[in-house]
């Protein structure tokens, strides 16, 4: 099972990745960015596959949605400059406990 979040992890990372990228190909014009997009992209879908393999859908969908967002947002404001309101920051906060709640305490998909 530990491994199945390691590899939920690398998928969110890989995500988080290929957004930046797709911020930096310019629309997929830039030629280095746009092949980061589609590398990041297959191996954030592949490492998510897998994960799948053991963990819940419905939950892991909501864990690596969620903490891309979040991921993206960050670095958003990182390398780019962006603005993060307090409406922003809130729902993000939300986000992150919502992962926490359902990484920590669901049953979903646990049997007996």
């Amino acid at each position: 099972m530990f491994s199945a979040y390691l590899l939920l992890l690398g998928a969110i990372v890989a995500e988080i990745a290929g957004s930046v990228a797709l911020k930096y190909s310019d629309g997929l014009t830039r030629a280095v960015p746009s092949l980061v997009v589609v590398i990041a992209y297959a191996l954030s879908f592949w490492q998510f596959a897998l994960a799948l393999k053991v963990l819940p859908l419905g939950i892991t969908a909501a864990i690596w949605a969620g903490m891309g967002i979040v991921g993206s947002a960050l670095f958003g404001v990182i390398l780019f400059g962006e603005r993060l309101g307090w409406t922003e920051i809130a729902g993000m906060v939300m986000i992150v406990g919502g992962t926490v709640l359902l990484t920590l305490f669901s049953t979903v998909g646990q049997h007996g």
